[in-house]
């Protein structure tokens, strides 16, 4: 699949590896709609990117506000060509600790957004990629999920991110599957220990020890790598039904 000339939904795509993405389509002649919540940076940064990116603000758990979104992108720039799920939340608590049970509420709500809130996307997204006319490959669309190192080696405190990104990662192959027929390409990006928002809540310290950890190149990753990643398994059309881990050969510590 072309970035150039193509439509791409990046969920998530007002900060982070969403953002980065985003970025990285628009440099290679792509067209983006950033879907994110209501109160993201999102407006502000499709404003950024110029006329070939739109901010659609969207919860991705709300089949309502999904299928809004993706019939923006339908009226403003044609059928989406890809999709980047990047939307995504993290808790850290333990299963049982000085607190009690861990909260259930909370694992539910990471299950809800990093794990449902990526299949309601491709789901309805698929809908409407399966309109659009096969290229000389027989393309249709082509999906990009984001997991997490934490599917196969997590962390004390992480299991219900760790539940939720494994989820992702086990969905990956039927999806393909089930999309295979139509054209619709489907594909898993795991990241290690990357330089995101999120990482950037810790104190210096922290970060640095991290960084540390991560055997070659020994730094936090850069979320223009993630991107890169990202471009690449949109336009090679041989990548499907794969998970790709791109963590600098870590294997995360029990903490």
């Amino acid at each position: 699949m072309k970035i150039e000339g193509s439509t791409a939904v990046v969920t998530g795509g007002a900060s982070g590896l969403g953002r980065a993405t985003a970025e990285r389509l628009i440099a290679q002649g792509g067209r983006v709609v950033i879907l994110d919540l209501a109160r993201s940076a999102g407006a502000e940064v499709a404003k950024g990117l110029g006329p070939r990116a739109v901010f659609a603000p969207a919860d991705v758990t709300n089949p309502d506000e999904v299928a809004a979104g993706l019939a923006q992108t339908v009226d403003r720039f044609g059928g989406p060509h890809a999709v980047v799920n990047c939307a995504g939340v993290a808790i850290a608590e333990k299963t049982f600790g000085k607190r009690g049970p861990a909260d259930l509420g909370a694992f539910t709500l990471v299950i809800q957004v990093n794990l449902i809130g990526s299949y309601n996307v491709i789901r309805l997204a698929a809908a409407r990629m399966a309109q659009n006319t096969p290229n000389e490959d027989g393309e249709r669309g082509v999906i990009v999920n984001t997991a997490s190192v934490a599917a196969f080696d997590g962390q004390i405190g992480q299991a219900a991110y760790s539940a939720s990104k494994g989820g992702i990662v086990g969905m990956t192959l039927p999806i393909a599957r089930d999309l295979a027929e139509v054209g619709i390409r489907v594909c898993t990006i795991a990241p290690g220990l990357f330089d995101t928002p999120l990482m950037g809540m810790l104190p210096e310290p922290a970060r640095v020890s991290l960084a540390k950890q991560v055997p070659f190149p020994p730094r936090l990753g850069r979320p223009a790598e993630y991107a890169m990643l990202a471009c690449h398994i949109i336009e090679n059309p041989m990548l499907n039904a794969e998970t790709i881990r791109l963590d600098g050969a870590i294997r995360m510590q029990p903490r």
